[in-house]
């Protein structure tokens, strides 16, 4: 183990910058989640009329389904392109654990969509008429809620990976998983909304958080072996 451990971070930021290299070279299939999700807030407002008061009341419900729809967008393309280059049988055979690899990249997903998002949702929040003592709220539970997305999206992503045209699959899989950490993300923004003390809402994400930066990983990578031929 003690031979295995100083490769670690080198491995992380070997994977993090060759992620970092593609998204590059890909510039525009990176923005679909940003783009994705801002067109979703726009439909909604839309669907609404634009009047002030009833955008304001769905803003933060709104703000986490666009998230998490655009979450699912990319949730197909976190390990496919490694499948059929053949770097996820290199993965396998790496002197780092596989599920490391796995959180490291899962990581870097996050960095690169859901950090998008959370940057630009005080824009989105004006867009919708979101009242700004709810803003700090919504950013905290996104905070915590969209990493707790990729990991569970991670370990249904890993099953699928060996699975051709497997997109509506994944959705489909990830959705019941998906659906607490909405309930718990839009209700701590609609309790502080009320009045209400809603870091209970905030401290189910965390927990839901932690045990699933640990066991998530682990799932995916035994779901990766179990999938690749």
């Amino acid at each position: 183990m003690s031979a295995t451990s100083p490769s670690l971070p080198r491995a992380a930021r070997a994977l993090l910058a060759r992620d970092l290299q593609l998204l590059w070279r890909r510039r525009g299939d990176a923005m679909q989640p940003a783009l994705f999700a801002v067109l979703v807030v726009v439909m909604f407002a839309l669907g609404l009329g634009g009047d002030p008061q009833s955008l304001a009341k769905a803003a933060a419900a709104v703000l986490w389904v666009a998230v998490l729809l655009a979450g699912l967008l990319s949730l197909d393309t976190l390990f496919r392109g490694d499948a059929e280059d053949g770097s996820l049988e290199q993965w396998i055979l790496a002197p780092v654990p596989l599920a490391w690899l796995v959180g490291v990249r899962v990581f870097s997903h996050w960095l690169t969509t859901a950090l998008p998002l959370l940057l630009i949702t005080p824009l989105l929040g004006e867009l919708l008429h979101l009242p700004r003592a709810q803003l700090p709220m919504l950013l905290a539970s996104l905070a915590l809620g969209t990493p707790l997305l990729g990991l569970l999206g991670a370990v249904v992503a890993a099953l699928t990976v060996g699975m051709r045209r497997s997109g509506i699959l994944v959705a489909l899989l990830a959705l019941p998983l998906y659906v607490p950490v909405l309930v718990f993300g839009a209700g701590s923004v609609a309790l502080a909304a009320q009045g209400l003390d809603g870091t209970g809402a905030l401290l189910y994400l965390g927990a839901g958080l932690a045990a699933a930066a640990v066991l998530a990983p682990l799932a995916a990578a035994a779901a990766i072996r179990i999938s690749l031929p």
